[in-house]
């Protein structure tokens, strides 16, 4: 149902903002510099509004990287990337009424970001989380409930050996026009996903006992043939 040209839009500059992040990210940079280089960059491409309070770019690394909180209590850190860590995005933009929502993990080895870690538990906490896009695209239909993707994805991450590390438990949202508009991916929510405009699915993950929370955010919608295609 989702694709107008102003919601491709605007979740095509968070895309790209997000590709251009990983040349920006450096041994020297924190969560504040990521952050105002995301702003900064989504401003320019002419998308200075957020939907997500004034949040328009959280951004999680290190120690801080299984942290989850609300864009309304955010604050950007000054811990430095330095030479091994992880690096979470998560930007909201939108223009009027037309929202944006993608996050992504960044990998940092010797200093630069990295498509291909060597660390066998960076390998397997951005392989998992790919692949649990991969099967929630294999699972939902229109008539899929949004407590039945939570319910999918949960013991998805269970059986996998993670854990979820929402701070609400779930697992995604629609999208809508308000922030009190949402309906979430959360337990009990007998709404088809098929009755909004889109959805995301943004699962915020960790190994069991693991100091890295990853997280790979999409927004999906349906196409005219009834399949979950990303925006």
């Amino acid at each position: 149902m989702i694709p107008s040209s102003q919601y491709v839009a605007v979740q095509q500059a968070a895309k790209q903002v997000l590709s251009e992040i990983s040349d920006f990210i450096s041994p020297t940079s924190t969560e504040r510099s990521i952050a105002t280089f995301a702003t900064e960059r989504l401003a320019q491409l002419r998308f200075l509004q957020t939907w997500y309070y004034a949040c328009p770019a959280l951004v999680l690394l290190g120690s801080r990287s299984c942290l989850s909180i609300s864009g309304r209590d955010y604050k950007p850190d000054t811990e430095p990337v330095g030479e091994i860590n992880l690096v979470t995005v998560d930007l909201s933009p939108c223009k009027e009424s037309f929202w944006g929502d993608c996050a992504r993990s960044f990998v940092v080895e010797n200093g630069r970001v990295v498509c291909t870690p060597v660390d066998v538990e960076f390998q397997r906490g951005i392989t998992f989380v790919k692949e649990l896009h991969l099967q929630v695209r294999s699972f939902v239909t229109p008539q899929t409930t949004f407590g039945d993707l939570y319910e999918f994805a949960n013991q998805q991450i269970t059986s996998g050996g993670f854990e979820n590390l929402d701070f609400l438990g779930n697992v995604g949202h629609s999208i809508a026009k308000t922030l009190d508009d949402r309906e979430f991916v959360e337990e009990g929510n007998r709404r088809a996903l098929g009755t909004v405009p889109g959805f995301t699915f943004e699962p915020h993950i960790r190994k069991i006992d693991s100091r890295w929370g990853f997280k790979h955010e999409n927004i999906y919608y349906f196409n005219d043939a009834g399949n979950p295609t990303e925006l």
